[in-house]
């Protein structure tokens, strides 16, 4: 985990989103991953973005995990959902995540749109705590990861969390090819 000076995150809700902290406080007894093996660490919020914060925090590319809002148009309506894929990889919008979604046209969503729906700030949007009635997509590439770094819906920290746990949250699905790896 690099430098990362982690410890469990329900020790330190302060350093999460609040739907991310509810999230935490609700997570079931019989959970797959314990939620003390939810980690977070502080971080300096100008070093939020990947590059930099991997980069910084001598982070392989390969633990880090983005959370990307994804919005998809069908009849009318818009269906959101979560990608969760590597720093080494970028989800398939068009091809895999549309075809899963059932929509006509996917994409990510505007900034504005994701950081109202999921209280979380843009930067820092994480799979924890987000809306239950979305989907969240999470490539193998992700589980198949000891652990991976990903946001913790802030940006001044970031959640350690085992690979295996993002493919057992509530709502998600493991899909093979979801991403591409990054040429």
């Amino acid at each position: 985990m690099g430098t990362l000076k982690t410890e469990p995150a329900r020790a330190r809700l302060d350093l999460l989103a609040p739907p991310v902290a509810a999230a935490l406080e609700q997570w079931p007894a019989d959970a797959p991953i314990d939620v003390d093996d939810v980690l977070v660490a502080p971080i300096d919020p100008g070093l939020a973005d990947t590059a930099a914060f991997c980069e910084a925090y001598e982070v392989g590319l390969e633990v880090s995990a983005n959370c990307v809002v994804i919005a998809g148009k069908r009849e009318g309506g818009i269906r959101y959902a979560a990608c969760i894929v590597l720093a080494t990889t970028r989800a398939d919008v068009n091809g895999v995540v549309r075809r899963t979604l059932d929509v006509r046209k996917a994409s990510f969503a505007p900034m504005d749109d994701a950081v109202e729906l999921t209280g979380m700030e843009y930067g820092g949007i994480t799979p924890i705590g987000l809306p239950e009635s979305w989907p969240i997509l999470v490539d193998s590439r992700v589980i198949a990861a000891p652990h991976v770094i990903v946001g913790s819906g802030v940006r001044h920290s970031k959640i350690a969390i085992p690979g295996p746990a993002l493919g057992a949250l509530p709502g998600a699905t493991v899909i093979e090819g979801l991403a591409r790896p990054v040429q």
